[in-house]
């Protein structure tokens, strides 16, 4: 039989241009590290924040087209991925906005970081924007690899190195869960597009139905890892504590952001085994969300806190995935990108105020940190109080918003208890979110000066409290667009 002739995909530049340009500044950020004079990383974080702008912008342009895909296929340009990759562009921009001041006052102003989190930015909108879960694949271990090397960037301090072995070690192994799962997936469908999972199923035969079941807990398992899910959360708070500040405000956005956004188009493509997955959502909803607020109460670093904060939030997302899953016809996956959306602006915005405390090479995140905080840095103290407010879920904030339309989405799809648990968890963080507003108005003796605030971290925590506010006002115009 004659081998048949190799066919070329057709390629629309167009489509592929946002990541192409992200990749790109990436590389011109790593020639400028290797080839101009080391006096300041003012060229890599000028190019970098160009580069994600631009992507932006074509991102911005794409959402009004008509959508399509390309690479036979492989890549895809729908609304779900366009939004969901603004978004992440939209973190990626923020965290490297107010990185470099940050860097130098913490003396680890390596040239490496920019390059790094924008190939990281590159595999994250790569895994929204396919059905294929070999690309899947292949954008998490490109998101994955740069953030095992940026969580160990302060390397004189042994946190840091701790936080990421422990990283790489446990990210390996989630993405070996991922991996077989895949293959149990190709086993039973003969290809790697998710969707072929519904045929497979429809077809009743009892091994390809097993392999189905199989495949996709294994890869539940891997994304449940990289969404911060219980019980695969343990590594979440210790990473985020050794991390930089403003890694770890990149790991809480832009990682979790691609990795829920993925799992909701996985489990999207395989309606078919939504009786088997469901009571599984159900049980690791009301988990997540549980065990994140509880586990926050105790803590007394405010990088841990954040860090089971963003473990209760990405529960939170799974109860509006669960309900829209179980009914697509009376919810909507656009509340799903919506609370992303205002959960990235929020946290990355909390983030950004921490990272003050970071001055001469020192940086300590205890609670007691903050103290004085409002003394210090009035401004910041205040922008504070406005994302503490929209992490709770009180109006007029985008978190309130959000939590409503998840809540409510639970309630239109039979899914009281999970509503019943949200509201009783957003009770109970109240307790940990107002105990960081009181650090930072509580003055006391011998309270630590924070660092210079220069213009690049003004302008990132501006942009993340006009984003919360505003959002909460476009909210009927986001949903309507989203929804066509």
């Amino acid at each position: 039989m004659p081998n048949s002739p190799l066919t070329i995909p057709q390629v629309d530049w167009l489509m592929l241009a946002p990541i192409a340009i992200v990749a790109v500044a990436g590389m011109i950020a790593l020639l400028i590290e290797t080839i101009v004079p080391k006096r300041s990383n003012k060229g890599q974080w000028l190019v970098s924040i160009l580069g994600l702008a631009f992507a932006g912008l074509m991102l911005t342009k794409q959402v009004g087209s008509p959508e399509g895909d390309t690479l036979n296929g492989l890549l895809i340009a729908d609304r779900f991925g366009l939004i969901a990759q603004l978004v992440i562009v939209a973190a990626a921009f923020i965290c490297i906005l107010f990185s470099e001041d940050y860097l130098v006052q913490k003396r680890i102003a390596f040239g490496e970081f920019y390059p790094l989190a924008l190939w990281s930015t590159v595999g994250g909108m790569v895994m929204v924007s396919t059905h294929n879960l070999l690309v899947i694949f292949v954008g998490l271990e490109i998101l994955s690899i740069a953030l095992y090397v940026l969580a160990g960037m302060s390397r004189s301090e042994e946190r840091s190195e701790e936080s990421a072995m422990k990283y790489f070690l446990l990210g390996a192994f989630a993405s070996a869960f991922l991996l077989y799962g895949i293959a149990f997936i190709y086993g039973a469908t003969g290809g790697l597009d998710m969707r072929l999972a519904n045929t497979a199923w429809a077809s009743g035969d009892v091994n390809a139905r097993t392999m189905l079941i199989f495949g996709g807990a294994l890869i539940l398992v891997g994304l449940g890892f990289k969404s911060s899910l219980v019980p695969f959360h343990q590594w979440t708070p210790d990473v985020y504590q050794g991390a930089p500040t403003n890694v770890a405000a990149f790991m809480a956005s832009v990682s979790k952001v691609a990795a829920l956004a993925t799992l909701w188009r996985v489990l999207d493509d395989s309606r078919a085994l939504a009786g088997f997955y469901l009571p599984v959502l159900f049980w690791l909803a009301i988990l997540t969300m549980t065990i994140g607020n509880l586990a926050a109460l105790v803590q007394k670093d405010v990088k841990r806190i954040l860090g089971y904060s963003s473990i209760s939030h990405a529960g939170y997302v799974l109860v509006g995935i669960a309900a829209n899953i179980k009914s697509p016809n009376t919810t909507n996956v656009a509340t799903v990108l919506y609370y992303l959306l205002a959960y990235t602006l929020m946290t990355v915005g909390s983030f950004a105020i921490v990272s003050l405390v970071a001055k001469g090479g020192r940086e300590s995140t205890s609670i007691e940190d903050l103290h004085g905080l409002s003394r210090r840095a009035p401004l910041a103290a205040g922008i504070l109080i406005v994302f503490m407010i929209s992490l709770i879920g009180m109006p007029p904030t985008a978190g309130f918003i959000g939590k409503w339309m998840i809540f409510n989405d639970a309630l239109n799809a039979d899914l009281a208890p999970l509503a019943i648990v949200l509201a009783i968890n957003s009770a109970i963080s109240i307790y940990y979110y107002v105990g960081i507003v009181r650090a930072a108005y509580v003055v006391e003796e011998g309270y630590i000066d924070t660092a210079p605030i220069g213009p690049a971290l003004v302008g990132a925590t501006i942009l993340c409290l006009v984003g919360v506010i505003m959002a909460s006002f476009f909210v009927t115009p986001f949903m309507g667009y989203v929804s066509r």
